[in-house]
C-alpha cells in the first residue's frame, strides 16, 4: 500500500490509501474467533492495523468477539 505512485486521475483515492491502528482490550475466545488458527491472548492491549474501508467491518468484529477499542490512530508513511 504505501509506496504506491499513481499516474493520471483514475488512480488510487484517498480514501484506499489510509490506514490505521485499533488498539484493543478485552478480547476472550468464543465461537466467532473459534474458526481462527490461533488463540486469543487473555491479558494486554492487541493491535490491529485496518484499512479505512474496512474499520466498521472490523469494530463490529471486535465487539463480537468481546474487544474494547481503546485507541484509533493513523497510520502514516513516516510512522
Amino acid at each position: 500500500m504505501f509506496g504506491q505512485t499513481t499516474v493520471g486521475t483514475g488512480g488510487i483515492s484517498s480514501s484506499a490509501s489510509r490506514v490505521f491502528r485499533y488498539e484493543v482490550v478485552g478480547l476472550r475466545q468464543n465461537e466467532e474467533n473459534d474458526k481462527n488458527d490461533y488463540a486469543i491472548r487473555r491479558s494486554g492491549s492487541v493491535f490491529v492495523t485496518v484499512p479505512y474501508d474496512r474499520m466498521n467491518e472490523e469494530m463490529q468484529r471486535i465487539t463480537r468477539m468481546g474487544g474494547k477499542i481503546v485507541n484509533i490512530e493513523p497510520l502514516t508513511a513516516q510512522s
